[in-house]
């Protein structure tokens, strides 16, 4: 375990380095951010522009190799440049940061969980029906886009409030403004907002998830230990769950954390549609204005999540396989 924890952030920094050198290098070269000045009403002077432009280290008169430089230095020291609004990035990407987190978490572990239960139940109850309509299900998530399933969510939840004249899940925003922080009603009221945005992003994690623990569960299923328990009275769930799911879900654990890149695309989508002011809405909107400053702060933010998953993947794998730890 501890070698994992010396010898994985070696790589990983690279890695990061090199991630984050190219995001950056992309957005300089494919946004304008010059184009979304000068298209402002009124029109700024063209002096203003070039000096906002300039304050911005966003001049594409200037080499890029210069305009790298100048923003690789002030990432190592935790300044991340300014936006197009002339406000720091990283106080910007601070604000935002924890409420994509937020969401982030509670889809990864919803769809974590919901992805175990469903693999389980394919596997254990031996019924074909379930198993095709386990996997049917899964492909029709896989085959909608992030942002029709959130839309579904939303007009679904607006026609249960309509039926039911009571409002079960709130789909707008992140909390109901006037709501009294750290009471017990305001942390049901984040509760209400999380459910419907978090329920999807968990659903095309769970169906992945899924899709591969019903494959390695029935590899494992038939192996010597599994069949020994069975011979000395567990039934086959529950030989299943104590001494097969341990090994099926080693190979499954990577996929799950490097899953967080999908997840951060697909948060994007979700944020924008549910209204939550996150690192994802930041993204969308910063790409449309050509704010370069923010689109390279947010692919390191994600390039972080990233690496963060998985080393916490190494970590998870090394204590569930001991062959790891040599």
């Amino acid at each position: 375990m501890a070698g994992v924890l010396l010898r994985g952030p070696a790589g990983q920094v690279f890695l990061l380095a090199v991630a984050v050198s190219l995001a950056y290098l992309l957005a300089a070269v494919a946004l304008d951010p010059r184009a979304e000045l000068e298209a402002r009403d009124p029109r700024p002077p063209r002096a203003a522009i070039e000096a906002r432009l300039a304050r911005l280290n966003a001049d594409d008169r200037e080499p890029l190799s210069a305009r790298y430089l100048t923003w690789a230095s002030g990432v190592v020291r935790g300044d991340f440049g300014r936006t197009l609004d002339d406000t720091p990035a990283a106080e910007e990407m601070g604000r935002r940061a924890g409420v994509s987190l937020r969401l982030l978490l509670a889809g990864m572990l919803l769809g974590d969980a919901l992805g175990v239960v469903l693999g389980l139940a394919a596997v254990a109850r031996r019924s074909v029906l379930l198993d095709r309509l386990i996997a049917a299900g899964g492909l029709t998530v896989l085959a909608v886009p992030m942002v029709v399933l959130a839309t579904v969510a939303e007009v679904a939840a607006q026609s249960v409030e309509s039926l039911t004249g009571t409002r079960i899940l709130a789909w707008t925003g992140e909390y109901t403004p006037g709501r009294a922080d750290g009471s017990l009603n305001a942390i049901t009221e984040r509760v209400r907002h999380l459910l419907l945005p978090a329920l999807t992003l968990a659903l095309g994690r769970a169906a992945v998830l899924t899709h591969y623990l019903r494959g390695t569960l029935r590899d494992t299923a038939g192996a010597t230990f599994v069949r020994a328990a069975v011979a000395k009275g567990l039934t086959r769930r529950r030989a299943l769950i104590r001494h097969a799911l341990r090994v099926a879900v080693i190979p499954v654990v990577p996929l799950s954390a490097y899953g967080c890149a999908t997840l951060l695309a697909g948060a994007a989508c979700a944020e924008k549609v549910f209204g939550w002011h996150g690192m994802g809405e930041w993204l969308i909107d910063s790409i449309h204005r050509g704010d370069v400053n923010a689109v390279a702060a947010y692919c390191c933010f994600a390039a972080v999540v990233v690496v963060a998953a998985g080393l916490l993947s190494d970590l998870v794998v090394t204590a569930l396989d001991p062959r790891a730890r040599t």
